[in-house]
């Protein structure tokens, strides 16, 4: 059987090799494998006994008080070994670890010699009327007391053996119920060792399956090797391409921007100086006429005449202030920039960005051969793995251990009537001696029913009634049952106890807490050649640390054969699932990956000379200052609406009049000066200061911006032409790792697979835990040991029972005779002749006199 699994875990490892699966060491994304198929097992191993379980508890503390002694494992182990003996000590611990049940025991075994002995001489005793067998009672004062304190006495006990024999009659029927029941977990557990069996398969078939999962994963990654390859080579170098195009991009903006700046200082400058003049000839207009108007004799009157002089002093300041006629042209810069403009040096470099965004097609282009042999390596991989898998015996090695299974199942099926037909004969037997306590418990009761019911306090120990003369009988004869019965049962106690109490100790206790399987671990125990049993047993090789604890404890969690059972010695999984046997031939293919990039060009030559053009333009001779002098001018020396403001106000403080009209009507002209050529002008100023500035900063250093955006092209452009190849190595390298990390994950996935679903062992467990801790220990230890424990009990508190039933006996039964006792002094004559009923003393002289009657009835 053992060969037979490893060679079942030799499958499930070849299953793995076909199965190969990536790991994740570059970034590809995480492939799902789903869930290796598995079925639910019916087997629950645990047993819980219900209500009995307090029973089971009760003995087990019971034992703990008989046997709190730790296992010996040392002294296992010897008796395993055959060195037990060989020391004078061996005997010492065994005995000081048994002494409990060694003097529970003997206690035992006295019980079983010493009462048939004491019945025997108590029998004979009897006969020879003693020992309470003389039918005569002596009356005492107290007699009362002590017959309702012996019939106390007696129902305790008899109550005590009734709860005994209960508890064995319980047991009895607990252990034949489970027995009955143990073909259903019987059969269970076989069907969950031909699932085992019978899954594995699919399971294997599974992880084969899932390599398309890989292999479509891996080819979807080469039908995407454009965006994929072609992106991160592309990403890689547009770190050094996309600045150097964005700055010539920015350039060819700033010539745009140039030309119109340049425009709008050449029209600006053209407005304004036509505007100024305008606005010089209509301000002296203005002052020529208010000069006129403050030259009318109302100024001379004195109500007119200062405000009249303060007008007067204020027209000079009716004039231009800015001079735009001395500002030097843009028309020679203009035209060269112009000339700049011929070239549209935006479409280049965007030719530049078109070429350098085909890298993607560039490299699909370049790797078409070399791709395709790459997905027939993969095919070949896939056909390799099925062909490899098929090799494998798997249905052989399949079909044989069911057929293996199947006969075992129809062997124990067989035995079971047989098993069902003793434990029949095993429980009438228990049975009967449950009787035989039933029957003592029986006439005990009987006895102090028909003795306390029957019991006449005025009849004299002669003359007691029938009732209860048979409850009296009714007890005697439980003590003769009692004497005849206790050594029997006594003896299946003892036997039982000793058998029962040894193997929850020696056998149940250490499999619960794995004692015991690290006592069948220990080296050279079950062979003294052999330093590992179970490994020597199923690779033929102990020396491989292989224990029965660790490989219960990974069936316990359900963990795969091939862990449990360390079937890697047997089949290394790990020298076919080698990385490089699947994904040499596709390293090598993508290594020779080779992409050209030289066909990129970003910007020519005439998009550089253009550049430089521009950089040339003489912009930057524009004398700004001038510019900037007469533009941070007011237009006028004083702010027309203010002063026409202010002029009206002044009006208003003459006399009302022809002057007043006429001043006022200057004001209004004054403002409309200001809204129709003072406003155009301060827009016209504006523009031009917004252009001259862009001027300034546009022509700031412009020689070096422009040979820097050069030298940044052309360093890109170098990278592309001598560079790129390394870039492209790299990158091919890590599109190479994401590839094969799709092979690596598979095949850990296979790993772990292997290691906990694949061939899950609980069955193997589940019929450990079924044969040890469940019909072993629960069914069969626990029941056998409540079983003496109720029996033994009842036993023990026979003997109080005998004792008080024989002296109770006394105060039911009829006696032959009985003492009276009368005082002759208050008691007449013929009352003694005719019989006395009761008790008496009577003292002459101060001397008892006893007189004794005897009574005509027999018992």
């Amino acid at each position: 059987m053992a060969v037979q699994l490893c060679l079942l875990l030799l499958l499930f490892c070849g299953s793995t090799i076909s199965e190969v699966q990536p790991i994740y060491k570059p970034p590809p994304g995480t492939l799902d494998f789903g869930f290796v198929p598995a079925k639910t097992y019916d087997t629950g191993a645990y047993h819980e006994p219900g209500p009995i379980g307090i029973l089971f508890k009760v003995v087990h503390a019971f034992l703990y008080l008989v046997q709190p002694n730790p296992f010996p494992q040392d002294l296992i182990r010897k008796l395993a070994q055959q060195k037990f003996g060989n020391t004078q000590g061996d005997y010492q611990k065994a005995i000081y670890y048994e002494i409990g049940f060694i003097v529970s025991a003997a206690l035992g075994l006295l019980f079983i010699l010493l009462l048939p002995l004491v019945g025997l001489c108590f029998c004979m005793c009897r006969c020879c009327d003693n020992c309470g067998g003389e039918m005569h009672q002596r009356q005492k004062k107290n007699a009362d007391c002590q017959r309702s304190c012996f019939a106390t006495f007696l129902f305790v006990a008899s109550s005590i053996i009734s709860v005994g024999v209960l508890c064995a009659y319980a047991a009895n029927q607990h252990l034949t119920s489970q027995v009955r029941g143990a073909k259903k977990l019987v059969n269970s557990n076989f069907k969950d060792l031909k699932v085992f069996l019978n899954d594995t398969p699919a399971q294997i078939d599974y992880l084969v399956s899932q390599y398309n999962t890989t292999k479509d994963k891996a080819l979807s990654d080469l039908n995407n090797v454009g965006p994929l390859l072609g992106s991160r080579v592309q990403e890689q170098l547009g770190k050094e391409v996309r600045p150097a195009l964005d700055a010539a991009l920015t350039m060819a903006g700033a010539i745009r921007e140039t030309k119109e700046a340049l425009e709008n200082v050449s029209v600006s400058v053209e407005v304004l100086q036509e505007g100024t003049e305008r606005l010089h000839g209509n301000l002296t207009d203005v002052k020529m006429h208010l000069s006129n108007t403050l030259n009318d004799s109302a100024c001379a009157a004195a109500q007119a005449a200062s405000t009249c002089n303060i007008i007067r002093n204020s027209l000079n300041q009716l004039n231009i202030n800015a001079n735009f006629s001395g500002l030097p042209g843009v028309s020679s810069q203009l035209a060269k920039v112009n000339d700049v403009l011929k070239i549209d040096l935006s479409s280049l470099v965007q030719k530049g960005y078109a070429a350098f965004n085909d890298t993607p097609d560039l490299v699909v282009n370049q790797t078409k051969n070399i791709l395709s042999d790459i997905k027939n390596v993969l095919e070949s991989i896939g056909s390799n793995i099925s062909n490899f898998t098929k090799t494998l015996p798997v249905q052989k090695i399949i079909a044989d251990l069911t057929v293996y299974l199947t006969q075992s199942e129809a062997n124990v099926q067989d035995y079971f009537p047989l098993v069902e037909q003793y434990d029949f004969y095993r429980w009438l037997g228990c049975l009967i001696l449950c009787c035989m306590v039933v029957l003592i418990v029986i006439f005990y009761y009987l006895g102090l029913l028909c003795g306390t019911c029957g019991y006449d306090k005025h009849a004299s120990p002669t003359t007691r009634g029938c009732i209860s003369n048979t409850g009296g009988n009714f007890l005697m004869a439980g003590v003769g049952f009692s004497f005849l019965f206790s050594w029997v049962l006594m003896i299946v106690v003892v036997l039982t106890f000793v058998t029962g109490g040894n193997i929850e100790k020696l056998v149940c206790e250490p499999f619960e807490d794995k004692t015991l399987f690290k006592v069948l671990d220990t080296p050279y125990l079950l062979n003294q050649h052999w330093k590992n049993y179970l490994s020597g047993i199923l690779f033929k090789n102990p020396n491989i640390n292989l224990t029965f604890e660790k490989v219960y404890s990974d069936c316990k969690e359900n963990k795969g054969i091939y862990t449990s059972l360390h079937l890697d010695h047997l089949f290394n999984i790990n020298e076919f699932l080698n990385i490089s046997m699947y994904t040499e031939d596709v390293a090598l293919k993508i290594e020779h990956i080779q992409i050209n990039l030289s066909k990129i060009i970003l910007l020519d030559e005439i998009g550089k000379e253009n550049l430089l053009n521009f950089s040339s333009s003489g912009i930057e001779g524009i004398n700004f200052g001038a510019y900037l002098t007469e533009i941070n001018k007011s237009v006028t020396k004083v702010d027309l609406l203010s002063f026409a403001n202010d002029l009206e106000a002044r009006a208003d403080q003459l006399p009302k009049g022809a002057l007043e009209n006429a001043l006022k009507g200057h004001a209004n002209n004054i403002r409309m000066i200001h809204s129709q050529q003072v406003v155009p002008l301060e827009q016209a100023m504006s523009t031009l200061n917004q252009s001259i500035r862009l001027l300034k900063r546009t022509s700031s250093e412009l020689m070096v911006k422009v040979k820097n955006v050069i030298s940044a092209v052309n360093a890109a452009q170098l990278l592309i032409n001598n560079n790129a190849s390394l870039v492209i190595v790299q990158e091919t390298k890590k599109y190479m790792d994401t590839i094969i990390g799709y092979f690596e994950q598979y095949i850990e996935w296979v790993k772990e697979s292997i290691a906990m679903e694949v061939a899950a062992c609980k069955p193997i467990a589940n019929v450990i835990d079924t044969a040890v801790d469940i019909f072993l220990c629960s069914y069969v230890t626990d029941s056998v040991n409540t079983f003496w424990f109720g029996l033994g009990g009842s036993s023990i508190f026979l003997i109080p029972a005998i004792i008080f039933a024989v002296k109770l006996s006394k105060y039911y039964r009829r006696m032959d005779t009985e003492d009276v006792y009368d005082d002759v002094e208050t008691i007449p004559l013929e009352n003694m002749e005719n019989g006395n009923n009761g008790y008496h003393k009577e003292h002459l002289d101060g001397i008892h006199n006893p007189v004794i009657t005897s009574s005509v009835e027999q018992w």
